[in-house]
């Protein structure tokens, strides 16, 4: 059971990196994904690659479809290719960054005090979020990175924004959760706090809630993807999501 998800993110991954996409181009093995909209996002402008490839010709595959950009985004899903594909990468200045997938088989919690939210709701709290941990950037990187969530709604069939709001009516904690019902498969993407309420159970309600929805939606498959090297995976862990397999992103500036 676990290749079968395995195998039914991969694909959900893929598709919902082409689906968003303003624009796409067929390369050996995956495709390069382009939104000229959000240049400074590298998640809308990449390769991903989700077939066979040739390792060694892989970082000149990249400079020729990335090469009009000041930054560099592969996006390996297969683990074992990405394995083979580290190397030439490395040698070639890309930083390797392995994510878990990590499937939710605990029990599905009931809804919290969260919902969904809008864009609009979001702008504020995102762009206060990320000038936090980009502090040297400037407001049109800033503004890329709150507003490319509008190409996020043509990734699924059905994209919602799942936010708890603080007693003030802020949105204190948010997340996207994307849903394919028709082949059994929910995302929980970017889970932020904002720092204003960090510890008051937020990110919690958040994350139960999405969870509620998508079994609600008949959704069997639930994941997420979260950093191998860092701390928000044993959060997740306690929530009842575990390892069942690695996707990996090479970056270059």
């Amino acid at each position: 059971m676990t290749s079968e998800h395995l195998s039914r993110i991969n694909g959900f991954l893929a598709a919902f990196a082409r689906r968003q996409a303003a624009r796409t181009v067929r390369l050996p093995g995956g495709f390069a994904a382009y939104d000229d909209a959000f240049a400074h996002s590298r998640g809308n402008n990449q390769v991903v690659i989700e077939g066979a490839v040739d390792p060694e010709a892989l970082p000149a595959v990249a400079e020729e479809a990335l090469g009009h950009l000041p930054h560099r985004l592969v996006s390996v899903l297969d683990d074992e290719t990405a394995r083979a594909c580290a190397g030439p990468l490395v040698r070639a200045g890309y930083t390797h960054t392995a994510y878990l997938v990590m499937l939710h088989t605990g029990p599905v919690p009931a809804r919290a005090d969260a919902q969904e939210v809008g864009l609009d709701a979001l702008r504020g709290p995102l762009t206060t979020r990320w000038r936090g941990i980009l502090p040297d950037v400037d407001d049109e990187v800033v503004r890329h990175l709150v507003d490319r969530r509008e190409a996020r709604l043509r990734g699924a069939d059905d994209v919602r924004f799942i936010g708890s709001r603080a007693e003030d009516g802020e949105v204190a904690s948010w997340a996207d959760l994307y849903l394919d019902p028709a082949a059994g498969t929910a995302q929980i993407e970017d889970l932020m706090t904002s720092q204003a309420h960090f510890g008051r159970g937020h990110a919690d309600a958040v994350v139960a809630t999405a969870l509620s929805l998508a079994a609600d939606e008949g959704c069997d498959t639930r994941f997420l993807t979260a950093d191998a090297t860092d701390w928000p995976r044993h959060w997740y862990e306690r929530r009842g999501f575990r390892v069942i397999g690695h996707s990996h992103a090479f970056e270059r500036d």
